[in-house]
């Protein structure tokens, strides 16, 4: 009988790629998700369209903070349901807290409670604020969130440490770095990037463009999520965090140039304020990746954005 294997978060994007990875190796998959409305049902109905009416596939509408799981037959957890978004976060707190670290603790639980004990968490490098040294190793001293998305992920990542510590289980935290790729969701910078120069409107740009980001391919960080899968099959009780990055720091200004170069287009540039809770610069050691995972991004910035924009023209058309 093929691994049954409980993916939260299912019809979002990384959770949606996901799915299907783990479909084509053979499989089966029991996906989750609420449609939480932070973005169209429609959106995330299309990320699934192609796993529905598959055999290997079941679709749950349930929410982790309240509802029972479909944990029956399941061998491991991919636990990427949350609330994303820093600067959301910062308008609504509670809510994040609510879902990222009450909606952990459940899912943990409820798969304790039904002797499952292999886990993947999707955390975030969010957790490593703007004091860790770069790059970012998993063992810094200082991991200092500046934002309630980011301290929720941290909390998350805590409470796994708990649950391994306490009930034998065998727990990987994923710190994934800035996510990209088709099916992105819609409030993320590089979709409101595209969408603002396909339709000749102004990009909204934080600060002097200096700012920097490891940006990493949707198809690097699925192979990421099996590969970190796969770990918890090899290793005895524990938690560890392992970061998934793309390999490379790009700055604004030339993420925004790619873009437009992309799409063949020129992108007229809007200055704006930074935000409260965002960080200036992320950067990943990918060394734990590597040596505990065999992780190594094969995607870079250049290849990635062209395969993106390339997605977002077949989806939304080449505007006028």
């Amino acid at each position: 009988m093929s691994p049954r294997i409980l993916v939260t978060g299912a019809a979002g994007f990384i959770g949606s790629h996901v799915c299907e990875a783990l479909i084509a190796r053979g499989d089966e998959v029991v996906g989750l998700d609420n449609f939480d409305p932070f973005y169209p049902r429609q959106l995330k109905e299309q990320n699934i369209a192609a796993l529905r009416g598959r055999a290997e596939f079941r679709l749950v509408e349930a929410d982790i903070t309240r509802d029972a799981l479909p944990l029956a037959g399941v061998t491991a957890v991919v636990h990427l349901a949350a609330k994303a978004g820093v600067r959301a976060s910062v308008e609504d707190p509670v809510a994040y807290t609510a879902v990222n670290v009450t909606g952990t603790a459940r899912v943990l639980e409820a798969a304790r409670e039904t002797g499952v004990r292999r886990i993947v968490v999707g955390s975030s490098s969010s957790v490593y604020g703007d004091a860790t040294p770069r790059p970012f190793a998993e063992d810094a001293p200082a991991v200092e969130p500046v934002s309630p998305y980011a301290a929720s992920k941290r909390a998350a990542e805590l409470l796994a440490h708990v649950f391994a510590h306490l009930h034998g289980m065998r727990i990987l935290c994923l710190r994934l770095f800035t996510v990209y790729g088709p099916r992105q969701r819609p409030d993320l910078a590089i979709h409101r990037f595209i969408d603002a120069i396909a339709r000749d409107r102004p990009v909204p740009m934080h600060g002097d463009g200096s700012s920097e980001r490891e940006y990493t391919y949707i198809s690097d960080a699925v192979d990421g999520v099996l590969a970190g899968l796969d770990w918890t099959g090899r290793r005895g009780p524990g938690c560890v965090a392992i970061n998934l990055g793309g390999g490379e720091r790009v700055r604004l200004d030339r993420l925004i140039g790619l873009l437009a170069r992309a799409s063949h287009r020129d992108a007229r540039i809007e200055r704006c304020p930074e935000p409260p809770g965002d960080v200036r610069l992320t950067a990943a050691d990918l060394g734990r990746a590597e040596r505990e995972l065999g992780y190594r991004p094969r995607v870079g910035i250049e290849e990635g954005i062209g395969h993106f924009v390339r997605w977002y023209e077949a989806t939304h058309g080449r505007q006028s």
